[in-house]
């Protein structure tokens, strides 16, 4: 990494350990008092942050994981069909007969049965727990900026007026998050 400390490098080294900043400042070397707020100053540090992304792309890279191939995964487990588990008699397959996808993320956890057949004790899936298709939905959609799930908050006078210009986003954001703030702090407008 150019340009950079050494202990800097160990920090983005080891901030694509977990991508948490606090713990890689200190396995980096900072102070584990200081830890956060000097994780905070790295990564707003225009090397520092450079040197992540340059990072963080040559990984996507080199596992073949990259934005497109979540969208991918994620609308192949959402779309999944849970007949696939079930023979023509309605019985579950043998879990070897599953479709990866399936056996792969869709999943969350099995409860084995134990059995006996011809005096040799053997298991058997007795429960199937899966995971939530909702989630994968709400990550696709905002993947994709379909919008499906966004609110829309409109603050209007006495007058019928519109408060906040709709363009500005960002400060009704603000502007609702000061109100709620000084409601709850008891403060007055």
């Amino acid at each position: 990494m150019p340009d950079l400390s050494a202990k800097r490098s160990r920090f983005v080294e080891e901030y694509l350990v977990d991508l948490n900043g606090k713990q890689a400042a200190i396995r980096a070397g900072y102070s584990e008092n200081s830890a956060e707020a000097e994780a905070s100053r790295l990564l707003r540090n225009a090397k520092v942050s450079a040197a992540v992304a340059v990072a963080l792309e040559a990984r996507a890279k080199k596992t073949g994981i990259d934005a497109e191939w979540l969208l991918r995964r994620l609308v192949e487990e959402a779309t999944a069909d849970i007949a696939d588990l079930f023979d023509d008699d309605g019985n579950l397959k043998p879990l070897k007969e599953w479709p990866k996808i399936w056996r792969t993320g869709l999943v969350a956890g099995v409860e084995l049965e134990s059995i006996v057949v011809d005096g040799k004790k053997t298991s058997t899936i007795g429960k199937v727990k899966l995971s939530d298709r909702a989630k994968r939905l709400d990550m696709i959609g905002k993947h994709v900026d379909v919008q499906a799930f966004r609110e829309r908050v409109e603050l209007t006078g006495k007058d019928g007026k519109d408060l906040i210009p709709e363009k500005d986003g960002r400060a009704l954001a603000r502007e609702i998050a000061f109100a709620l703030a000084s409601g709850l702090q008891g403060g007055k407008e």
